[in-house]
């Protein structure tokens, strides 16, 4: 299930690009995130930067370990996460508008086996929007410090 919003923001490349990539800081950002914890940095880059977020989902704290997987300076970046049976892959990517920057966020639910693909069905038909309003309030979130130096 491939869930995607986007915003666009008035704001340099960099600047917007900096914000998304400050994954150390995205709980001061991101007001859905509750805390990041870095459990692996890479040599250079973005590639194999790996932290714990946890999420108020549903009233209860949820954690899960991410990773970027692919990344091009100013262009966009690849996270996965996997638990539940699930593999989530999540892109944030950048593209020039007449009016700014769209920022677009797509998260990508991708079950593993025969359970998680049941589990998937009513994901499907209840928790799409849950899942949109989310990554909306996320993308405000970015675009606010952007513009205005602060979520």
């Amino acid at each position: 299930m491939i869930v995607e919003a986007r915003t666009t923001i008035s704001g340099a490349k960099s600047a917007i690009w900096a914000t998304i990539t400050d994954i150390a800081n995205a709980a001061s950002i991101i007001r859905g995130i509750e805390r990041i914890e870095i459990v692996g940095t890479p040599d250079q880059g973005l590639v194999g930067l790996k932290w714990r977020e946890t999420r108020m989902l549903f009233g209860k704290p949820v954690a899960v370990e991410k990773w970027i997987t692919q990344a091009v300076e100013n262009e966009f970046y690849e996270t996965r996460a996997e638990s539940d049976g699930f593999v989530f892959v999540t892109t944030m990517r950048l593209s020039q508008a007449d009016d700014g920057v769209t920022l677009t966020s797509s998260h990508d639910s991708r079950p593993q086996g025969f359970v998680a693909t049941l589990q998937a069905i009513p994901m499907k038909l209840l928790f799409k929007g849950v899942i949109r309003k989310a990554i909306l309030e996320d993308l405000r979130d970015i675009k606010a410090t952007v513009e205005h130096g602060a979520a």
